[in-house]
């Protein structure tokens, strides 16, 4: 007998669709889809023990996804690497994959402002607490490690100052310890630094930052020993911190000019540091590249290059700092840094909003400063730029 036809949207819905056998693509496709297909009950008993790679749910994993966490891996020499929705996102489920009621983190005075207000507003809901240390006492926390101490968290160069701290040192204290450390690499990008390499535990990353590039993408990242990494399955899984698919295919396309973008921010980042480096209209000039920076000795024992980042500190606090962030025309004023436009940031309105003096004054971050993200566009109009602004 004659089978039925199905009808117009059974065949419009399940026509055509799934992997194409014949096709052999140059660039990872991307896997925009929320589920994904078993053959049977047994197909499935598989995957539920560990047997197959096969994929379930994008909530917790996607070929996608997985490609880039490859590339990552490999850009910071890691046995593995996790992606997640955001910078935060990184940050948030390292702290709770890894940390119970009752524990402790190190951290510097001086951090990222989302980092800082997770330490000391949320995770202490949570009986997770955070000690902040002044950077001469991260540079070895041996003696600041206490019996509930199970995390140290550090940057490394610190936003929005810059300054740098001997990460093989600091490591190697943690480890004498038994207490992981988590570096934040963002400003220096996996081209610039190596942290594995020198005993951090786990590497994090706001991936919307260098490793992108383009300031079209929020994400984040996590690299490390696989075992630590996939440490932190449960939390993303249950958080829902994953990145979508198609963001992870532009990072993985933004990957792959990583080094030579990173080649071109790190030389226009230096000249113009060097411009205006003992400039009578400016406070100081912060940037590893300097030799008049604390750190530069450090940074250039460490670093392959010293970043695309530069903190100059005007005399005459906010009042001076928003004048020159009103005059600039190049730089363009957006929060956010690493893509190839060269963006202008005032830490206190931004990174930095909501501390306190004091708090301020212990990361030595003044209302004056204002932080360039030197972008990869012709050297003599950003020196022309920033020069003008000064005016």
């Amino acid at each position: 007998m004659p089978t039925t036809r199905p009808g117009l949207a059974t065949r419009l819905i399940h026509t055509a669709e799934g992997a194409q056998p014949h096709a052999a693509p140059l660039t990872t496709p991307i896997y925009e889809t929320t589920t994904f297909l078993f053959d049977s009950t047994a197909d499935l008993q598989a995957y539920i023990d560990g047997s197959t790679g096969k994929y379930l749910y994008s909530r917790y994993d996607n070929p996608s996804t997985h490609a880039l966490e490859a590339k990552l891996a490999e850009a910071e020499q890691a046995e593995a690497a996790m992606v997640f929705g955001s910078g935060m996102g990184a940050i948030a489920s390292t702290m709770l994959g890894l940390l119970s009621a009752g524990d402790e983190v190190l951290c510097s005075a001086a951090i990222y402002g989302g980092t800082f207000h997770l330490l000391q507003s949320f995770l202490p809901r949570f009986g997770i607490t955070a000690r902040l240390l002044e950077l001469d006492a991260l540079r070895d926390p041996t003696a600041a490690i206490g019996p509930r101490t199970k995390l140290v968290w550090f940057e490394s160069p610190i936003n929005p100052t810059l300054r740098c701290l001997d990460i093989a040192r600091l490591a190697g204290a943690c480890r004498a310890a038994s207490v992981r450390s988590v570096m934040d690499n963002t400003f220096a990008t996996p081209y610039n630094q190596q942290p594995l390499t020198l005993g951090v535990d786990l590497v994090m990353h706001s991936v919307t930052k260098y490793l992108n590039g383009h300031s079209d993408v929020t994400a984040g990242a996590v690299m490390g020993a696989r075992t630590l990494v996939d440490a932190l399955l449960p939390a993303r899984k249950l958080i829902g911190a994953m990145l979508d698919p198609a963001a992870a295919s532009l990072v993985g396309r933004g990957l792959k000019t990583l080094e030579v973008r990173m080649e071109r921010h790190n030389a226009n980042a230096l000249a113009l540091a060097r411009a205006f480096d003992g400039d009578r209209r400016l406070t100081r000039v912060l940037y590893p590249g300097l030799p008049s920076h604390p750190d530069h000795g450090i940074a250039a024992a460490q670093m392959r290059g010293f970043g695309g980042m530069v903190t100059i500190e005007l005399p005459g606090g906010l009042e001076a700092a928003g004048r020159f962030f009103d005059r600039l025309q190049v730089f363009k004023r957006a929060t956010s840094l690493g893509g190839v436009e060269s963006l202008a940031g005032l830490p206190v309105l931004t990174s930095q909003y909501g501390w306190t003096d004091e708090q301020l004054a212990r990361a030595d971050v003044t209302p004056g400063m204002v932080r360039l993200s030197v972008g990869i566009e012709t050297l003599d109009d950003l020196i022309a730029d920033v020069d003008q602004a000064l005016k």
